[in-house]
């Protein structure tokens, strides 16, 4: 028997960053994200020797083990390990060898929510295997603590929950982690025409987001107004966001992104760069009215919002930047399972 998951990459569309301790703990925050035809899998193969095998497929990376209860954590395929060892703690799973494979549709650090996506997924996989008592809620919960207390990640806390859950949604964070996902009805014709007009560009570089958000928390803790007001702004973002699309006044859209681009460059320092700007004001220049970087900042994908037919003639003027256009659809499931 083998078994497989899969779960989707998201595009954030506002609030980002108000879903990070301690902003979401003291004030509350708000995201509003959509989950897209991109994915992470997750692969594990019962081996009858007791061996453990972890490999990244699209990284090419792999380790070998004997059978252990906990693995070691040292910098290489961490986000597989970590999810066997919290596993393995938690439930206390047979003592049998295996191999656990994993892809990813987008490279790290590319701002669509790939390493929690991956732990979500390699999350799915155990759970299907040895029928863990896991729902929605909870196993996105389980996700969050593998990444951010087990394995000292930092982040926020939208990707898991988008990735399980999948679709549009308006997500809330409080205090003591509580999240409340609020799944939108969105009119199909808005979003087919939301999704022919958002052009995502990777900028071909990858970023380190722990730095930002660390940043991003100093700023918190030391009650810098600036930083707080710009995530204030941002969890309004997403009010704003939900709105427009709920009523199809999709000619706002880009407005709206363009707002949150602006306080997001407040929030933390590296969040654009000069690149990153030159990169957005082309877009602006050919028929943009406006986007965001996906993500913490500092690289990876951005999106951009082009009403009308002005996608092709901004989708040309990025081409001089030597990154990519990524075709992508939205996609209204989440973490999926299944055994063969």
């Amino acid at each position: 028997m083998i078994y497989r998951s899969k779960a989707p990459l998201r595009i954030g569309l506002a609030g980002g960053g108000t879903d990070v301790s301690p902003y979401s703990d003291q004030y509350g925050g708000a995201i509003l994200n959509a989950t897209i035809s991109l994915s992470a899998y997750a692969t594990i193969e019962p081996l009858v020797d007791n061996q453990i095998i972890v490999e990244a497929l699209d990284r090419k990376e792999m380790q070998q083990f004997n059978w252990a209860s906990e693995l070691p954590i040292d910098g290489t395929l961490d986000l597989l390990k970590g999810v066997y060892n919290r596993v393995q703690k938690d439930f206390k799973i047979a003592r049998s060898g295996f191999r656990l494979s994993t892809f990813v549709d987008a490279p790290a650090g590319s701002g669509l929510g790939t390493s929690s996506t991956l732990v979500v997924s390699i999350l799915g996989a155990f759970a299907e295997m040895y029928k863990l008592p896991l729902g929605e809620y909870e196993l996105a919960h389980y996700a969050f603590d593998i990444e951010r207390l087990d394995l000292q990640l930092a982040g926020g806390k939208q990707d898991q929950y988008a990735a399980t859950f999948g679709g549009v949604n308006f997500m809330e964070f409080y205090a003591d982690d509580k999240v409340i996902v609020n799944p939108l009805r969105i009119k199909p014709e808005y979003l087919h025409e939301l999704e022919n007009n958002l052009v995502l560009y990777f900028t071909a570089t990858s970023r380190e987001s722990a730095m930002i958000i660390k940043e991003q928390v100093k700023n918190v803790n030391e009650k810098n107004e600036k930083s707080i007001d710009a995530m204030h702004q941002l969890k309004e973002q997403a009010r704003m966001m939900k709105e427009a699309l709920l009523t199809g006044r999709l000619d706002e859209i880009g407005r709206i992104l363009d707002y949150g681009f602006q306080q997001k460059r407040r929030m933390a320092a590296n969040i654009s760069n000069s690149s990153i700007d030159a990169i957005y004001d082309a877009a602006m220049h050919t028929g943009a009215t406006g986007g965001k970087i996906s993500g913490a900042g500092g690289g990876g994908f951005m999106i951009f919002y082009c009403p009308l037919n002005t996608r092709y003639a901004v989708i040309d003027a990025l081409k001089s930047f030597g990154g990519d256009v990524k075709k992508y659809s939205f996609v209204d499931y989440g973490l999926t399972t299944w055994k063969i």
